[in-house]
């Protein structure tokens, strides 16, 4: 099991849009991937679930990956995460 601290920096938060990409983007690895945020645990490949833990922008969760490639799939995650989920988000 790998975790990694993370901020959403979606200025909306992972509303319909971002919170299916990061699905889409979980759904690629075998492993299982939960995020946490406070004392909510959501499985990362349900965009339902990610969007009703309503998450919003500036909001620091937790990335759990547990399985055969759960380094890839942590840094993959990570990465999409970090540069906004397909939302083009500019450092």
């Amino acid at each position: 099991m790998l975790t990694r601290n993370l901020t959403v920096v979606n200025p909306s938060g992972l509303h319909l849009r971002p919170a299916g990409f990061l699905s889409q983007t979980a759904m690629r690895y075998k492993s299982d991937i939960i995020i946490e945020c406070g004392e909510k645990k959501v499985v990362a490949k349900s965009v339902l679930n990610v969007m009703g833990a309503g998450i919003k922008a500036g909001t620091e969760i937790r990335l759990i990956c547990s399985g055969i490639d759960e380094k890839e799939a942590l840094e993959g995650i990570s990465q999409a995460i970090e540069s906004g989920l397909g939302e083009g988000i500019k450092e």
